[in-house]
């Protein structure tokens, strides 16, 4: 006899919503980031060019529209595919990404604030840039903790896992420190002022002791395990984020103490700003090469796209940015000529990098479920890579 029971027909498993961004990891905000970039650096290049304002200002106002779209489909994923936003959080490649929505909207809030008051006015881009630069900061300390938190015991990690990218979460309170003292002009004088000033004075030394712990085990294991993976070639531009980005840092808190602390202090802002500046910048700039030389390397032996690419974009506009910093203390051409230079290389890469990630999106490539990226060591995998197009 069969039973009721076995004579219903089976139903099918419900299909999930929004399956397009089941696999939209954090790493998606590192592209609001190379844009912010783009538009915030070339406001901050020394010498005048007719227009270029007004570009770097549509292509904020562009990072500001990409950073709602990517908040609101983020936002679906964790609704809808909570298992791979909790799979994300428990894999040590993607878990570092978390950093990169932070920065997202902390470069975005800085940006309305440099350029972006040109077309929404003042008052909007203070009201703008206060809640993101909060927003952004809370998620970044948040990040700068939790993160490590869950590598140390959850995470099972080995010697040769070791990337940039752990670098990431740690980095995200250096860019609060240096884009907190634009908004300290608009806060009333006194302990309100100077608590925001001294605040991002301790975020700076936060993610700078951080990155001086974190930084020598990725270097170590360069040295000892080989070159990375290919697809995580160009991480190693993540390196040049907490450099440029204290550069820029030291140079926002000279530009801002006067006043805002007393005298002794202020004038000692401005000689930390070169003295501390000068010589990181000269770090930065052996790694830059360093870094490129890898990226060679890789790319002789086939070396694809992969959203990875966009470590040569938000670093390399952190530099931009100290740069022009150190060219406003020190009254130097050779720094303006730099961060010129500079931010050819970041305008390059955001190109390069846009127009395969528009392509990667068109096809789905982008979106599709992750892979191990082919590359040396093979023991490696690229999770974050995931739907690279080749």
């Amino acid at each position: 006899m069969v039973t009721a029971a076995h004579s219903l027909p089976r139903q099918a498993a419900p299909r999930p919503r929004f399956p397009a961004v089941r696999h939209l990891g954090p790493h998606w905000y590192a592209s609001v980031m190379g844009t912010a970039a783009v538009g915030t650096a070339g406001a901050a290049l020394p010498p005048h060019v007719p227009g270029l304002r007004t570009v770097c200002t549509a292509v904020w106002a562009l990072s500001l529209v990409w950073l709602t779209v990517l908040l609101t489909a983020r936002t679906l994923h964790w609704i809808h595919h909570r298992d791979q936003a909790r799979a994300h959080l428990l894999d040590p490649m993607a878990a570092p990404f978390y950093g990169c929505l932070s920065m997202g909207l902390l470069a975005v809030g800085g940006g309305a604030l440099s350029v972006g008051r040109d077309w929404i006015g003042t008052p909007a881009a203070v009201a703008l840039d206060a809640v993101l630069f909060t927003a952004g900061t809370v998620v970044g300390l948040a990040a700068a903790v939790a993160v490590p938190y869950l590598m140390v015991a959850h995470h099972r990690i080995e010697p040769h896992q070791a990337t940039p990218v752990w670098l990431l979460p740690l980095v995200a309170p250096m860019v609060s420190a240096a884009l907190g003292p634009a908004l300290v002009p608009h806060l009333p004088q006194g302990q309100a002022r100077a608590t925001l000033l001294l605040a991002c004075v301790a975020m700076f030394g936060l993610s700078l002791l951080a990155t001086l712990v974190v930084l020598p085990v990725v270097f170590g294991r360069l040295l000892t395990g080989g070159p990375l993976p290919l697809a995580l070639t160009p991480t190693l531009f993540l390196v040049l984020g907490p450099l440029g980005q204290s550069t820029t840092a030291v140079g926002a808190f000279a530009d801002t103490a006067s006043g805002v602390v007393a005298s002794p202090y202020a004038g000692g802002f401005a000689v930390l700003a070169v003295l501390y500046g000068v010589p990181v910048m000269g770090f930065a700039l052996m790694w830059c090469a360093f870094a490129a030389a890898q990226v060679l390397r890789a790319a002789r032996r086939g070396m694809g796209f992969a959203m990875t690419w966009w470590s040569f974009t938000f670093p390399v506009g952190t530099c931009v940015t100290g740069a022009a910093a150190l060219a406003r203390h020190t009254h130097l051409a050779a720094y303006s000529a730099l961060a010129v230079g500079l931010y050819a290389v970041l305008v390059t890469a955001w190109a390069a990098a846009g127009v395969h990630t528009v392509r990667g999106l068109i096809s789905g490539a982008l979106l599709a479920a992750p892979r191990p990226a082919p590359g040396e060591p093979a023991r490696a995998t690229a999770r974050t890579t995931s739907g690279a197009a080749r």
